[in-house]
């Protein structure tokens, strides 16, 4: 057994405390867990408190995919304990590095395990195929003094009894049978008897042995009561990090340029629909980040290029990333080496997710339109609503049938989605006019797809009296014809720093050129991830990401695309060294 009891792995709980949508208390070393399995049988083993207030976990609500905090309502995601929501700021993506401390955990020999800095190398208990777990025992006592008197009591019924390099305690009763004792150190002076028999029984004879190992258990627990009771022993005190008061109050903002962070493989690559694929994407060395519905990634091709491409998972599926990319019918050299060239098995390299289309999840009622491929972060956010039982619409339009991508998922949703394939353009406004009557307050519409489909659809909502803070979208690309010409002044106002914008060059361009570690991700006004608050200046917007009132406010810019109208603008920016 390892000297460091932190590196050693201990049952912390049996599977059957575990049951779906529970949540589970546990102690180690001083230390409070949190523990839950998901819908899809992962067992999570967390810190147990939130990072809001320190709340602890364990008595909050376990659904399916999240753990959901009781406090606030602070919402963390299943296997990477990202913070996924915070109802406080319902527009905001959280940042990733709102993250739950996770620790290492194995299921075997019906029971839980886990270890502040357990190893691999040091777990070895999977010899039972057939077992019997016992029910645990609580004792104040540190382990050590629990393992000496176990083996002296089951010696003195005289059964052959010895402590494992591993730390367990092998009983042996005769007959085949025998038991191995893990004792679970709660704290310093209060430890969990668990044990597991290598056979499996039932009816009278489960009952019987169970009823004679809890006798035995009981005169050893009161045993050591006697021996402990004077002992003056001082309690473990777990090292827990503090909490940043700035977490409580605002998500943190990203930094950071198109890199390259992660590296992936293409594990499943198949046709969803027609000339639309689905790549599925898996970590290489650890779990994939957290994401909120919305996020897009940066996928870097072996040939150079940079694309980018919505997640479409659900809420907790974070063992893997699910991208759906569609074959356009005149490529710029992306969607075309995907579908001819990426295979299973290649190996990729993206992006942190980014989200700069996060859902609101305090609407009374949510309405999602969808064309084509603009289905992929649609489908994200149409999985969060419905996993967590608040009401929405998806209405998804298609050329026809064949072009209907993701049916399973679709299927899945039941009466939420409605499709509308075949419709001419006439019929299709029709339709999105039907769909987006009476607008509500705190009632959220959602578009992506085609250019000029979002236009329509902007437009008849902004006709109808839809506010811009209740709609919300996403172009895939922007379509305009960017002019460039114009040549300006920018100032970064807390450097004191003048640069000039030449013809032909963006203002990104010029930020990065002179040291400015701006985030970018598509380069071309569509995405968002470039935006920069504007002090003083008119500027000329070109991007395709920013809504009619926020381009009349001019308080901020895509630096990716607009320019300026004035001789000079006056950017929120310092001087940041790459």
């Amino acid at each position: 057994m390892n000297s460091d009891l932190r590196q050693n792995w201990y049952p912390i709980a049996s599977s059957s405390d575990l049951p779906f949508r529970h949540v589970f208390h546990a102690q180690l070393l001083g230390r409070e867990f949190a523990v839950w399995r998901a819908d899809d049988g992962n067992v999570n083993v967390w810190e147990n408190r939130c990072l809001h207030r320190g709340v602890r976990l364990s008595i909050g609500i376990n659904e399916g995919t999240e753990l959901r905090c009781q406090y606030h309502g602070w919402r963390y995601a299943n296997r990477t304990a990202g913070c996924t929501y915070i109802p406080a700021h319902p527009a905001d993506a959280p940042a990733r590095t709102i993250c739950n401390n996770t620790y290492p955990v194995k299921e075997s020999m019906g029971m839980i395990w886990t270890g502040e800095e357990a190893l691999d190398d040091n777990f070895g208990f999977n010899e039972f195929s057939e077992n019997t777990v016992l029910r645990p025992i609580t004792v104040n006592a540190p382990i050590d003094l629990i393992n000496e008197k176990l083996i002296e009591e089951y010696s003195r019924l005289t059964f052959e009894s010895k402590l494992l390099k591993d730390g367990s305690i092998e009983i042996k009763l005769g007959n085949s049978k025998k038991i191995i004792f893990f004792v679970q150190p709660q704290d310093s002076k209060l430890s969990v008897i668990r044990g597991v028999l290598n056979q499996t029984l039932t009816g009278d004879e489960r009952y019987n042995f169970l009823k004679n190992h809890n006798f035995i258990c009981e005169s050893l627990r009161s045993k050591i009561d006697a021996i402990t009771h004077e002992l003056k022993i001082e309690p473990m005190v777990a090292k827990i990090s503090q909490v940043s008061e700035d977490l409580a109050k605002m998500p943190l903002s990203e930094e950071g340029g198109r890199k390259s962070d992660i590296k992936v493989v293409v594990s499943e690559k198949r046709l969803v629909s027609e000339g639309v694929v689905s790549l599925k994407l898996e970590g290489i060395r650890a779990q994939l980040p957290t994401f909120q519905p919305g996020a897009h990634i940066d996928l870097h091709l072996q040939n150079g290029l940079i694309r980018q491409y919505s997640l479409l998972n659900g809420p907790g599926e974070t063992d893997c990333y699910r991208i759906g990319v569609k074959l356009e019918d005149v490529s710029t050299g992306g969607s075309e080496f995907i579908h001819k060239n990426i295979r299973e098995g290649d190996l990729l390299a993206i992006s942190m997710p980014r989200n700069n289309f996060p859902l609101r999840r305090d609407s009374i009622h949510t309405v999602f339109i969808a064309g084509g491929i603009g289905l992929t972060p649609l489908l994200s956010m149409s999985q969060a609503l419905h996993g967590m039982g608040l009401n929405y619409e998806l209405h998804y339009f298609v050329r026809d049938e064949k072009h209907v991508s993701f049916n399973e998922v679709l299927k899945k949703l039941g009466k939420n989605v409605s499709i509308h394939a075949g419709l001419s353009p006439e019929s299709t406004l029709g339709k999105i006019s039907e769909i987006v009557q009476n607008p509500m307050k705190a009632k959220n519409l959602y578009a992506c797809g085609p250019g000029p489909m979002l236009e329509a659809t902007l437009k008849i909502a902004s006709d109808l009296g839809w506010s811009d803070d209740s709609v919300h979208f996403e172009y895939f690309k922007n379509t305009k014809e960017i002019n460039d010409k114009s040549s300006f002044e920018i100032e970064l106002a807390r450097s004191a720093l003048s640069l000039n914008v030449p013809s032909g060059k963006t203002v990104l361009e010029v930020l990065k050129s002179n040291g400015i570690d701006l985030p970018s991700s598509c380069e071309q006004g569509a995405c968002g991830t470039c935006k920069v608050n504007v002090i003083e200046g008119e500027v000329d917007h070109q991007d395709v990401y920013l809504n009619s009132s926020e381009k009349a406010e001019g308080k901020v810019m895509m630096t990716c695309v607009s320019r300026a109208i004035s001789k000079r603008l006056i950017l929120d920016l310092s001087l940041i060294h790459i």
